[in-house]
């Protein structure tokens, strides 16, 4: 398969759809009431997991597009600048899909029974474990907070691109 020099519609949608709702993701996680022991999911919870679901079959869909229709990197962009980039690029595709899979163990160390946005019952992927839920909550947020560091470094690399270096790196993403 031939590498186009852009990204088409479908891979731009996929982008902007999983950012948008990660930021919906980390603002309910952020103003969630803490988790103790004893309590069941509430509604904050279940859509906080519906939406890492949603979130984790979005990138599982967009890595497989990446894969099948390869973008080439920007020709003017300096070696280290294209080596960099596919690295963090490929660490947010890992990130996302450890912090949602960590997530979703924590809800299942718990003895949850949840379901998809109130509709559809989810399968949990372990039953309920204390030692499971403490090794799994240090991961889960470890993973969280790794992401927000590389979609941090993500963001400003994109914004250096449009602001000070003024290139197409950036518009390559852009909707339109």
């Amino acid at each position: 398969m031939k590498a186009t020099i852009s990204y088409g519609a479908v891979a731009k949608i996929l982008h902007w759809s999983v950012v948008g709702l990660l930021v919906i993701q980390y603002a309910i996680g952020w103003f969630m009431p803490d988790i103790h022991g004893g309590m069941e999911p509430g509604r904050a919870m279940i859509i906080h997991v519906s939406l890492g679901l949603t979130i984790l079959a979005l990138i599982v869909v967009r890595l497989a597009w990446r894969i099948f229709h390869p973008v080439m990197p920007e020709s003017s962009l300096p070696l280290w600048q294209r080596y960099t980039a596919g690295v963090v690029h490929w660490l947010l595709y890992a990130l996302v899909i450890a912090t949602t899979m960590t997530g979703w163990l924590f809800a299942s160390f718990r003895g949850w029974t949840a379901s998809y946005f109130f509709a559809l019952p989810l399968p949990m992927l372990a039953s309920k474990s204390a030692p499971g839920i403490r090794f799994i909550d240090g991961w889960h947020q470890a993973m969280e907070w790794s992401l927000l560091v590389v979609v941090g470094v993500h963001v400003a690399a994109a914004l250096m691109h449009a602001f000070l270096y003024r290139d197409r790196v950036m518009r390559r993403m852009l909707p339109g």
